[in-house]
């Protein structure tokens, strides 16, 4: 393998970092990413000692469509079922302490099932 310009015969191929974030395998060309936006931000900033509830991410998946609802489901959100899995999915509060995910595009009222 030649870096740069410099030949490396132990180098067998570059190391990619790119894992899948549902079924923690190697991610063979481009990822899919998804972020998580949310839509209302708050009067003041938050104090730096206090945890972000939510992670934005972005989290990056493979080319398999179960692995980003997986991932949600072990992570105790639910995934709106009238809505598909995006680049953006946007929290939607249960009305307790958890959040379900959706894509936020349909006028339809959210159906979440248990994760």
């Amino acid at each position: 393998m030649e870096i740069m310009g410099i030949k490396i015969p132990t180098v067998l191929k570059e190391n990619s970092a790119a894992v899948c974030a549902g079924c923690a395998r190697e991610i063979d060309g481009t990822p899919f990413r998804m972020s998580i936006l949310d839509t209302i931000a708050i009067e003041a900033a938050p104090s730096f000692g206090l945890a972000s509830p939510i992670n934005p991410g972005p989290f990056q998946f493979c080319s398999d469509p179960a692995c980003p609802p997986t991932w949600a489901a072990a992570r105790g959100w639910p995934v709106c079922q009238q809505s598909s899995v995006r680049e953006i999915m946007r929290p939607i509060a249960l009305g307790d302490s958890r959040h379900g995910l959706c894509d936020g595009i349909h006028r339809d009222a959210h159906e979440f099932l248990p994760a």
